[in-house]
């Protein structure tokens, strides 16, 4: 035994883009191989070491009856649970489908519906208690390694209540919502991503979840102003975080 705090790394439905996070932190890949025991992940190992563990990931929505079991079990082993982007955090672009009729789901994604027993799509807390939650599509490299170090120290991470707003304040980027009229949706969402999309010129989409205190009626009416249909307007709000109550504000019809 290694002694060192054991990992795990689970998938339910996704992209597995937030599990590739963790094998793109190249610079500092090894130095966190050196203070965990990464036992169970699938993506990266073939063999897996037997829980329980001091800190288990949870990567995508759960959408199946086989999921919820699954998803029960990596509570039960894992000391601290956290949800990893936006799939595990709010439900995810998948969760589109929660407002859609069952029956057009599945002739548009499956080529034998009648095969599929498909239920909605929620966010892990749905289901079991979560300790810790890194939103985005895909997860910050930088808030997972903060995280992470957080978590060996025993210390509160540092995670962002503010708005991508401020990032973009920081960054000195042009408002494309005020000076550009686009519909951006970064006032209501949370920071953690530096800004990234608005950074390239390119209107914040909502990866990252709604950011405390978050206003949408106020967003609403903005985005109204700017031309957009009420159907547009609601797609906006439902893309990432369409079961968040704030967001079920905006995402009304």
């Amino acid at each position: 035994m290694s002694g060192l705090p054991k990992v795990a790394i689970y998938k339910f439905a996704s992209c597995s883009g937030c599990q590739l996070e963790f094998l793109n932190l190249e610079p500092v890949l090894l130095d966190l191989l050196g203070m965990v025991d990464i036992a169970h992940f699938v993506m990266a190992r073939s063999a897996s070491s037997p829980g329980p563990y001091d800190i288990g990931f949870v990567e995508g929505s759960i959408v199946n009856a086989e999921d919820v079991g699954r998803l029960k079990e990596a509570r039960a082993e894992s000391k601290l649970l956290v949800a990893i982007g936006a799939c595990a955090t709010h439900g995810g672009l998948q969760s589109i489908s929660n407002w859609l009729p069952m029956r057009e789901v599945e002739s548009s994604v499956y080529a034998t519906p009648v095969q599929t027993h498909p239920l909605k799509s929620f966010p892990v807390s749905e289901y079991v208690k979560v300790d810790a939650s890194l939103s985005g599509c895909p997860i910050n490299k930088n808030e997972l390694v903060e995280f992470i170090k957080s978590a060996l120290l025993g210390v509160t991470p540092r995670i962002r209540p503010h708005s991508v707003c401020v990032e973009c304040k920081l960054a000195e980027n042009v408002c494309l919502l005020v000076s550009e009229g686009k519909p951006c949706m970064g006032p209501v969402i949370r920071a953690g991503c530096s800004a990234l999309c608005p950074s390239r010129s390119t209107p914040c989409t909502g990866c990252h979840g709604p950011s405390s205190d978050c206003n949408v009626e106020s967003l609403r009416t903005t985005f109204a102003g700017l031309g957009l249909h009420q159907s547009e307007i609601t797609r906006h709000f439902r893309k990432y975080a369409a079961l968040d109550a704030e967001f079920q504000k905006g995402g009304r019809t």
